[in-house]
């Protein structure tokens, strides 16, 4: 789930009439004009919660599952954004079974299961190529590390959480952050939002959703690890505000990659939300962050 700074109202267009003096800076309007269809946006989303909840509560390790499909079909769609927006060709079959592989031998294996499968993910794809000449080689190897680091190794860290003997709150304190994180930004941008973050790559961030994202991230963070972790509440306002961080650069970054590869959502898998690779932007880089921090701030 992306985090809110990039989900605040939608800067002024370019091209608007301005009045005398008015500077050419983008502003935020000061009435809403959602770009999406909020109604479905908000059933996918409580879906999309329901079964997270749902497998984390009956049967932790059905959670692992959940990663798996998601991180096949977010490579999927990443794969095909790639080959219809830079003709870009990632062996599919490569990096499916090697993704896979890095999210089930994380369960048993941990970190030494997670960089063997990449590892091997890496060196096959080399490989693979090869039968395709030396065209585009570098290119299309490159893509598909990227692909598989991007995706399949990015979700190993949440494999990683979810199997230590508090997995539950470790998963729990790593996702509702972010999620109070989209929330408070969002409602911050729209109430506030007038100084756009990054108008060159995401024009509906605004600091002022930053802030409202940082403030809801860094109180969930310290209700999270205290309640659920036992941890002092200053690593969990440490951790929630780093998870916003980490969240709000992921999300810099699939639009960086949307951008350059002239496309506006990475599938149509998700009404309201785009495909699974938007719903999984900010969550990605930050399984990484939260695995760290809460490794260090509250091993276990």
């Amino acid at each position: 789930m992306s985090t809110s700074a990039s989900r605040d109202l939608p800067f002024a267009a370019a091209g608007s009439p301005m009045t005398p003096g008015e500077s050419a800076q983008p502003r935020v309007p000061k009435r809403a004009r959602l770009g999406r269809n909020l109604v479905a946006a908000i059933v996918v989303g409580v879906a999309m919660g329901g079964i997270i909840l749902s497998s984390l509560l009956f049967v932790r390790y059905f959670f692992i599952a959940v990663l798996a499909v998601s991180a096949a079909i977010a490579s999927w769609e990443l794969a095909g954004a790639l080959r219809r927006g830079a003709g870009i060709e990632v062996p599919l079959p490569v990096l499916l079974v090697g993704g896979q592989a890095m999210i089930w031998l994380a369960w048993p294996f941990g970190t030494g299961g997670l960089a063997a499968a990449f590892g091997l993910t890496m060196v096959t794809a080399l490989l693979w190529r090869m039968r395709g000449g030396a065209s585009h080689f570098v290119r299309d190897v490159t893509a598909t590390v990227f692909t598989a680091a991007y995706v399949p190794l990015c979700c190993g860290f949440a494999v990683l959480m979810t199997v230590a003997p508090d997995g539950l709150g470790r998963i729990l304190t790593f996702m509702l952050p972010v999620i109070a994180s989209d929330v408070g930004g969002y409602a911050a941008g729209v109430l506030l939002g007038r100084h756009p973050m990054a108008p060159t790559i995401s024009p509906k961030k605004s600091w002022e959703g930053f802030a409202g994202s940082q403030a809801a991230g860094m109180a969930t963070g310290a209700v999270c690890v205290v309640v659920f972790l036992g941890g002092p509440w200053w690593a969990g306002v440490l951790t929630g505000s780093l998870l916003v961080i980490s969240a709000t650069l992921g999300d810099l970054v699939e639009s960086m990659i949307k951008r350059d590869l002239g496309i506006k959502d990475m599938g149509n898998l998700l009404p309201g939300h785009g495909g699974m690779m938007d719903r999984l932007d900010s969550l990605l880089p930050t399984a990484v962050v939260a695995w760290l921090l809460l490794s260090l701030l509250v091993p276990v």
